[in-house]
């Protein structure tokens, strides 16, 4: 079986821990590159010449060092080679503003992690559900 390819964007070393763990105790076979702020996701993003190597999934956080959340998502959206990579926000955040913002770069999900480590795994096995298995993905070049 192929191993889904995420790279999560996200700066919370626990968070980022909470997640590899919440997506190794999910039915999902997943490769997890990390970025720790806004510019190690571009350059994650945007330095590689080669299609096949663009992540399947991107979790990005929206409080980030360096680059904002929001900066990067506009940046993916923007860009023809990287516009069609399904982008779910994950982060503390609930505001209306946020949200909105978001979805107006065209964001494909907006989630506010659950302060309770049995709702995040729940969430977390929920979207890999729907994301690797419910859903189609692109297929790579």
């Amino acid at each position: 079986m192929k191993k889904n390819q995420i790279l999560l964007v996200e700066d919370n070393e626990g968070d980022i821990v909470l997640t590899s763990e919440a997506f190794e105790e999910c039915s999902c076979k997943a490769n997890i590159q990390v970025a720790r702020n806004g510019k190690e996701a571009i350059n994650i993003l945007f330095d590689q010449n080669d299609d096949t190597q663009l992540p399947d999934l991107i979790l990005l956080d929206i409080n980030l060092p360096l680059l904002n959340g929001h900066e990067v998502l506009k940046k993916i959206k923007e860009n023809e080679r990287t516009r069609h990579i399904p982008v779910a926000i994950l982060t503390t955040s609930s505001a209306i503003s946020d949200i909105n913002l978001t979805y107006e770069n065209y964001a494909n999900c907006f989630i506010t992690k659950p302060a309770d480590i049995n709702d995040f795994f729940e969430t977390i096995n929920a979207l890999s559900n729907y994301w690797f298995n419910i859903c189609k993905l692109p297929s790579k070049k």
